[in-house]
């Protein structure tokens, strides 16, 4: 009990003095280790669920960008989000395609892209 306790206090005060871009690298870098790890595991008993279940969280992440980006009061250079969105769309796409037809390597280029945002956004 004395664990879960610190480990709570611990989520708490990195969630309070985290940065939004840290977070949102955090973010994408779990989706990406998640999928990663499906993907090695492919032939587990429990993967179509552990993959919906990563897919659809993908999802949530990449629409909060969409989101953001909207914004009228969104800071980044116009050409940049374009560039963002546009990753958005073929994420999307190419979500929808592994939940169709679900493939390992379907999941690669959805890894890559989010490590690489990722890094972009560490930087």
């Amino acid at each position: 009990m004395y664990a879960a306790q610190q480990l709570e206090a611990y989520n708490t005060v990195q969630k309070t003095t985290t940065s939004g871009r840290a977070i949102e690298a955090m973010a994408l870098s779990r989706s990406a280790h998640r999928l990663t790890e499906i993907k090695n595991n492919w032939d587990s008993p429990d993967r179509e669920g552990k993959l919906d279940a990563a897919l659809r969280n993908n999802l949530r992440i990449w629409s909060i960008f969409q989101g953001e980006l909207m914004q009228a009061d969104n800071p980044l250079p116009k050409k940049l989000k374009q560039d963002i969105l546009s990753l958005s769309a073929f994420i999307d796409k190419r979500t929808f395609e592994v939940m169709a037809e679900p493939a390992p390597e379907k999941l690669n280029i959805i890894i890559s892209l989010n490590l690489n945002l990722a890094a972009g956004l560490r930087a």
